[in-house]
């Protein structure tokens, strides 16, 4: 995930200077920051109360804390993930260009990486957080490893393919009257029970975790082949080095803001207002419409880094070991809400929760500069080199 020293033309593209390399390093790791920002506000909520993991609200929750969750959903829910997974794709093809100028093996080391990710989410799935996406891209690595090759008109077509026939899925789903939740009763009780255990102490987090493991896998039904079309966009803007000459594409970016933002905060609208994913009429239309605003935040994103250098410094630390630093959030959240810890658990408001998360963010921060001014690489992507590699190197 980190793309530092990565990003480097070795096949025929233009060479930057080594000032421009430097700046585009930066926007890159600036914009997986901010990606790691939008995820924790959306996966906070997954540790402050146990209610919305079966996608009902807290009865406690007054028409304020509706309000703000509903912006929550609005805004990052379904959009956050998608950042994330495009950047994954995109620092894919760094890989392979790095590969390629050492005149390494690139398929033994990365299916190497991609077993360690997945032990990785493993552990943080049953200790930290069932809502893991580690193992997802994990698994989903060994099939863009399969189509690394693939031309990127034909990336973007694939994508927009997968995206349109889980809306159909969905869509039909819908007509057919199927319902994510079927007695809203039933899941309030589940969730007041979700809360409860959390709030207990490590092996009663663990067994809850385990409980809501079949109930995640079938939610991968969906975000699996969300996140893998969003893995070739990343592919395909990769390979067009988009993301390499960010001030050469102003017009691209300006292009994904006016079409990205009027159709993705519609979509957005009729998501939240209809209940987010226990709607499935919500869902699909979110489906096919959260892409649109997920580009749009990145086309925003790297125009504002672009312009305000100091700003993307700010952030580049936090995104340059992204591994570490989405492990300690859920670390940091277990010890806040659960019985391990603080024992927060359905006691803060939807507007404390969010704030804890800035906090948190805010902290991340400014360890990550430390501690890049004292190593080379996070400790997780340390550790992860060293069994992608085999080899133990200096930090």
């Amino acid at each position: 995930m980190n793309v530092t020293r990565l990003d480097r033309s070795g096949d025929g593209h233009p060479q930057p200077s080594p000032g421009d390399t430097l700046a585009r390093i930066t926007v890159v790791d600036a914009l997986r920051g901010s990606a790691l920002l939008l995820i924790l506000l959306v996966n906070i909520v997954f540790f402050s109360s146990g209610y919305d993991f079966h996608l009902v609200d807290d009865p406690a929750r007054g028409a304020v804390d509706l309000l703000i969750a509903g912006a929550v959903e609005l805004f990052f829910a379904m959009k956050a993930y998608l950042l994330f997974a495009f950047l994954f794709g995109y620092s894919f093809t760094l890989q392979l260009d790095s590969a390629a100028r050492r005149g390494a093996a690139f398929r033994p080391a990365f299916l190497r990486r991609l077993s360690g990710l997945f032990v990785l989410g493993v552990l943080h799935a049953v200790l930290l957080f069932h809502g893991d996406i580690l193992t997802t891209y994990a698994l989903l690595g060994l099939v863009l490893l399969a189509v690394r090759r693939i031309e990127p008109r034909t990336a973007l077509i694939a994508a927009a393919s997968i995206i349109g026939g889980i809306a159909v899925v969905v869509g039909i789903a819908a007509v057919l009257g199927a319902t994510l939740v079927p007695d809203e009763a039933t899941a309030v009780s589940a969730g007041a029970r979700s809360t409860l255990a959390l709030g207990g102490g490590l092996g009663d987090v663990v067994l809850e975790h385990l409980r809501s493991m079949p109930a995640m896998i079938g939610g991968l039904a969906v975000q699996g082949p969300l996140a893998f079309a969003a893995f070739l966009v990343g592919l395909a803007a990769g390979k067009h080095r988009l993301l390499a000459t960010v001030p050469a594409h102003q017009d691209l970016l300006r292009r994904c803001e006016r079409v990205g933002y009027p159709i993705g905060l519609a979509g957005a609208v009729v998501f939240a207002v209809g209940g987010s994913t226990a709607n499935l009429t919500g869902l699909m239309v979110s489906i096919v419409t959260a892409p649109f605003l997920a580009a749009a935040y990145a086309a925003t994103l790297l125009r504002l880094f672009t312009r305000r250098p100091r700003l993307a410094d700010a952030f580049a630390p936090a995104g340059r070991m992204a591994l570490t630093n989405y492990l300690a959030q859920s670390l940091v959240c277990v010890l806040v809400f659960t019985g391990v810890g603080w024992g927060l658990v359905g006691r803060t408001s939807p507007a404390q929760t969010l704030l804890i998360a800035l906090v948190i963010f805010a902290v991340q921060l400014v360890v990550s500069s430390w501690w890049l001014r004292r190593f080379r690489y996070g400790p997780v992507e340390w550790a992860l080199r060293a069994w992608t590699h085999g080899a133990r190197r200096p930090n």
